[in-house]
């Protein structure tokens, strides 16, 4: 047994990008199940979300960071620092481009950022069913040149392709050492928090004005039930009065399908029934507000 625990590995894999180059796609490829939300919004990831996955004897904690970019909010300077905070910590990270929607100016401030990690990002091109291979290469040569990436591996996350090679050279980079959790455990994240996230990638989906960038699920109270249910109260807090119509939706119809789909969701993740009571406030100024910050795992920013 001791033999056996000695040849197992494990380390930190952080997934760096732009907005909406793909990062949570990745990671629920990576892992093999539904942990980050995916929306076609960006700015979707608010907060580090550390996934688990397994590779032989090989144990990979991804960290999914909220996209890099320029702040202008307290928001936006909290979700960028959650992001290098995460690179700074991990043993191997993972520089992911969208190769069909590049953006030399969103790229900027990454590659400036680089110095700081351990050591030299691997380069993963994504979304490459979409780009001409003659420009495939030539923006792998560019971005090779600038970040200094030891590898370089062309992926689709939506796909899978080139999922599996990515994964299996991650596997092989990792430090040998004890494994930091169990072998079935896909999250490490409070199951209010992924409750909320839930919720919050329904709103997301289903509201498509600028509604979805001022608002926050907060999960308010999760109690256990005898009969093996969960009863879990949630606050959907909106920053203006105009946008709680919008969420409610005519006869509060639009609410009662976020909260039938998060419930449905919750369902399967939580492997229990759910009973979901969903609720609008207007709260303004919770995006100034270091509780809102702590509930979402954010350090909050002082100015």
């Amino acid at each position: 047994m001791a033999e056996a625990a000695a040849k197992t590995c494990c380390g930190y894999v952080v997934i760096l990008g732009a907005p909406n180059a793909g990062k949570s796609t990745l990671l629920n490829a990576l892992v093999g199940a539904k942990v980050a939300i995916v929306t076609p919004k960006v700015q979707t990831t608010r907060t580090r979300i550390t996934a688990i996955a397994v590779e032989g004897p090989v144990q990979i904690v991804f960290v999914d960071t909220p996209g890099i970019f320029a702040p202008r909010r307290r928001l936006d300077r909290a979700m960028v620092q959650a992001a290098w905070a995460g690179a700074g910590d991990a043993d191997v990270s993972v520089l992911l481009v969208d190769a069909a929607h590049y953006n030399a100016a969103h790229m900027a401030p990454i590659l400036e950022g680089l110095g700081q990690l351990k050591s030299a990002p691997i380069l993963a091109l994504n979304k490459v069913d979409a780009v001409a291979k003659d420009k495939l290469l030539a923006l792998a040569a560019e971005l090779n040149a600038k970040a200094r990436s030891s590898d370089t591996f062309m992926i689709s996350a939506l796909t899978g392709d080139g999922v599996a090679d990515l994964k299996a050279h991650l596997a092989a980079r990792m430090p040998q050492g004890p494994w930091l959790y169990p072998a079935d455990q896909l999250a490490d994240m409070p199951e209010r928090l992924l409750a909320a996230e839930i919720t919050r990638e329904k709103l997301f989906l289903r509201l498509h004005q600028e509604v979805p960038y001022g608002l926050t699920v907060e999960t308010e109270s999760w109690e256990e039930r005898k009969d093996g249910s969960a009863r879990i109260n949630q606050a959907i807090h909106v920053a203006r009065e105009a946008h709680k119509p919008i969420v409610l939706g005519k006869g509060g119809q639009t609410l009662k399908s976020i909260g039938a789909a998060a419930r449905a969701e919750m369902e399967q993740i939580f492997d229990r029934r759910v009973h979901l009571f969903l609720f609008v406030r207007v709260t303004e100024g919770w995006a100034d507000d270091p509780e809102h910050y702590r509930a979402m795992g954010l350090e909050f920013p002082k100015s």
